[in-house]
């Protein structure tokens, strides 16, 4: 071993190239030791090789393939096309800060139009006027055709198309409001309307008050009673609650029906048939009638204690509803209705009678409706009719003078 690093170290300074012999050297002192690490490997980077032009391809093929033939010399690279410098291309917001970065533009003048004066345009030509046989011609045409569309045929027959006219609007006829009248001559045309027809039977003269009151609020409820001085003209069947003194003296007034707990029970127990018209009870069979109220409530029979119906004055309470006294109440409409006798009774007794029931309403006006007159902005409108008849306004001033006669006769 020493002898061969002898020789190494005389040929290396004799060898032209020593540093081969140094590697020599190394492996051969290192072959007893053990296996070397290799050396590391350093990265090498090429530049990027340029892509000759589509147009000098070829070119550049030829000039490659008598220089691999030869193998003496290696190829040249392509020489690169002197091309002119392309021009950047420059965003809107680069080319505020660039001067004559952004396209020319040339100005484009346009020839001047000028309209052509009225000598300058040429005539037109006027059809000449057809005759009037022709459009009259034409019409007749016109017609034929309209006539053969509306037929079709059906199986060799003939049928011809309904004409149905175009839809329009219909406008909508009122009925003209009729003239408030006098009260005397309201009276007059009821009993000439009522003859006019003749009816089975005896037709009842209605009066109808619209009120100028809010009835859902309870302080401007309307209700109340009243006696018509010369009655309603028709049989009242009045029952009475009550027992003992109560019964007998109800009995002597002329009650129809007089009962007590029994009377209460056949009311219950009879499916909503009833004999009587009118209903009087004492205040000690208030609470009893509660078991009856539903059948009673909705046909305005319950007694009533501000009506006069629930008092100990029993006999009274039975000869006032037997002589012709009627209730009356304001419905959800804020309107009254209530009859004031017949048809045959004499125009003085029904316009004493309608004078009753206007002072009785005057005494039923609520407190709280506010206005300055007795009559203006409480009564509206007041109409009277008979049963099945037309209806017929009357004036407000007629009204206040038949109120005004009831109470000059009831005084004295």
């Amino acid at each position: 071993m020493a002898h061969l690093r002898l020789l190494l170290s005389h040929s290396s300074r004799h060898h032209p190239q020593p540093h081969l012999l140094l590697s020599l050297l190394r492996f051969s002192s290192n072959a007893g030791s053990g296996p070397t690490p290799p050396p590391p490997i350093k990265p090498v980077s090429y530049a990027p090789k340029p892509q000759p032009a589509p147009e000098e391809a070829p070119a550049a093929a030829e000039e490659a393939a008598p220089s691999n033939d030869s193998g003496s010399r290696p190829p040249l690279p392509p020489r690169r096309s002197q091309q002119p410098p392309q021009r950047q291309q420059w965003t809107r917001e680069e080319m505020r800060f660039v001067k004559d970065a952004g396209p020319s533009i040339t100005p484009v003048s346009y020839p001047a139009r000028v309209a052509p004066l009225p000598e300058d345009r040429p005539a037109e030509e006027v059809p000449p006027e057809a005759p009037a046989d022709e459009g009259l011609r034409g019409e007749g045409e016109r017609i034929e055709m309209d006539a053969t569309r509306s037929r079709r045929s059906f199986f060799s027959m003939q049928v011809e198309e309904e004409q149905v006219p175009y839809p329009t609007l219909i406008p909508v006829e009122k009925r003209p409001q009729k003239v408030a009248i006098d009260l005397v001559d309201a009276i007059r045309e009821i009993k000439t309307s009522a003859n006019e027809k003749k009816r089975d039977f005896t037709e009842t003269v209605e009066a109808h008050v619209m009120l100028g009151v809010d009835p859902r609020r309870g302080d401007q409820m309307v209700r109340g009673a009243l006696t018509l001085p010369h009655g309603t003209g028709k049989t009242v069947r009045v029952a009475v609650f009550a027992e003992g003194p109560a019964a007998d003296e109800a009995r002597a007034a002329g009650a129809d029906v007089v009962g007590g707990d029994e009377l209460i029970e056949e009311i219950r127990t009879g499916g909503g048939k009833l004999t009587f018209d009118k209903c009087i009870a004492t205040p000690m069979y208030m609470p009893r009638l509660s078991k009856v109220a539903r059948i009673l409530g909705p046909r305005g029979l319950m007694p009533n204690p501000k009506l006069g119906s629930v008092t100990n004055n029993v006999s009274g309470a039975v000869k006032a509803a037997k002589s012709g006294r009627v209730d009356f109440k304001i419905d959800k409409t804020a309107i009254v209705h209530v009859g004031l006798g017949k048809i045959n009774f004499s125009d003085e007794s029904l316009r004493e009678n309608i004078g009753a029931f206007v002072h009785a309403l005057l005494l039923a006006k609520p407190v709280g409706l506010k206005k300055t007159s007795k009559y203006v902005g409480y009564v509206k409108k007041f109409t009277l009719s008979s049963t099945m008849g037309p209806g017929f306004p009357v004036t407000i001033p007629s009204l206040s003078a038949a109120a005004d006669h009831y109470n000059k006769v009831q005084a004295s």
